[in-house]
């Protein structure tokens, strides 16, 4: 006899949107506690933090962290990177502070790399590679500013850079035979990636169901609902055993099908315990989002759970755009009421409000007292280098 299909459970929206916000402690004042062990701890609980070399304000990757750590120094990322060595960079969906606890699951496509020529990195020669990595081994960790004496090539994609050294330090990186070591600013330090950890012998890749596990198990810590798409957010390749995974997951009643208002057929999931937190969201507290930061980056599930689409118009000619050149998501207890696009000014030491965008009609006078305050904290944050503004 054929089991019936047990039918999903219906989930509206507001309650799908406070399980994400639980999910990403978004919704505490400070989920993972102060100090340098708060952002090994955050770093850890989302799966990764964003990198990106926009800074017009501070980069995103101190704001994801500031936004879930009041206390939040720039040197407690240089620690947990350079001395405590518990976060590495590597790629995920882009370039990205990862946990090192969870270096095993990357090993397979560090793998790949070397075993495959990647369109990216076809003008990276042999001998640049070969001449980079003597050099490490002979003198220790390098930037690309120590190395003085390229002769500069035409760019084979719009992305790569002219330097030779450059190209072959970065196929290297991804290959896993060296790792970022240290950063100042975008300025990479590069190590051969053993000499850092101090490994007498590597640690063993992640067979391909074990990554599946952990991309699902992420999902879920830092998600709350998830979809297929959430879970394999452009990585298409694992979607259909990603699907395998998780109706294994139903049948074993570890996960359960919710229903998602709004959904129409995209299919979502959620373990049992999470549709049954107390979730009363906090309508006095506002952060202001980076466009990266894992709440907003990806678009699609922004807008189903949200009803709100964000536009990244850093591209974007100037007289097309919406909300600004680097627009930042402005969250209100659970709904995203307005976006502001901001810069800062160091030479005057202000943060500059280019442009307002409201999003919500509801209570905007009192709502816009509350994010002008926390403006307020964000630009100390962003222009303070000694101890970080409370909240």
């Amino acid at each position: 006899m054929c089991r019936e299909a047990r039918k999903p459970l219906a989930l509206t929206k507001s309650h799908a949107k406070r399980i994400w916000l639980r999910a990403q402690r978004l919704d505490e004042c400070a989920p993972f506690g102060d100090g340098p062990e708060a952002t090994r701890a955050a770093v850890e609980h989302l799966g990764y933090v964003q990198i990106d070399s926009i800074n017009v304000i501070e980069r995103c990757h101190h704001q994801i962290l500031y936004t879930r750590i009041p206390g939040y120094q720039r040197e407690h990322l240089h620690q947990a990177q350079t001395v405590d060595k518990t976060v590495f960079e590597y790629w995920t969906h882009a370039l990205s502070y990862v946990p090192t606890r969870d270096m095993r699951f990357y090993l397979g496509a560090m793998k790949r790399h070397r075993q495959g020529r990647s369109p990216w990195f076809a003008a990276v020669k042999p001998g640049d590679l070969r001449r980079v990595l003597s050099l490490i081994r002979k003198h220790g960790a390098l930037t690309i500013r120590d190395i003085d004496d390229d002769v500069l090539e035409e760019k084979d994609h719009a992305w790569a850079s002219r330097k030779p050294s450059k190209r072959a330090l970065q196929l290297a990186f991804y290959r896993g035979v060296v790792t970022v070591s240290e950063r100042t600013g975008m300025l990479k330090t590069y190590e051969l990636m053993s000499r850092h950890f101090g490994w007498e012998s590597p640690p063993k890749a992640a067979a391909e169901s074990e990554v599946l596990t952990y991309l699902l198990e992420r999902a879920l810590r830092s998600q709350g609902v998830v979809s297929v798409d959430s879970a394999c957010y452009l990585d298409a390749r694992r979607k259909p055993a990603m699907r395998r995974l998780i109706e294994t997951r139903v049948r074993r009643k570890e996960l359960v099908s919710v229903e998602l208002e709004g959904a129409g057929g995209s299919q979502h999931w959620a373990r049992p315990a999470a549709l049954d937190l107390p979730l009363d969201p906090d309508e006095q507290r506002v952060h202001i989002l980076s466009p990266f930061d894992p709440l907003i980056h990806q678009r699609k599930r922004l807008r189903l759970f949200f009803d709100y689409e964000h536009r990244f118009e850093a591209y974007v000619p100037k007289d097309k755009r919406r909300f600004g050149y680097f627009a930042q998501p402005v969250l209100v207890g659970d709904e995203i009421v307005a976006v502001v696009d901001l810069k800062t000014d160091r030479e005057r030491h202000k943060l500059l409000v280019q442009r307002w965008t409201w999003v919500s009609d509801r209570s905007r006078q009192l709502r816009r007292r509350r994010i002008e305050e926390a403006l307020h904290r964000f630009e100390r944050f962003q222009l303070e280098r000694g101890t970080p503004p409370t909240r």
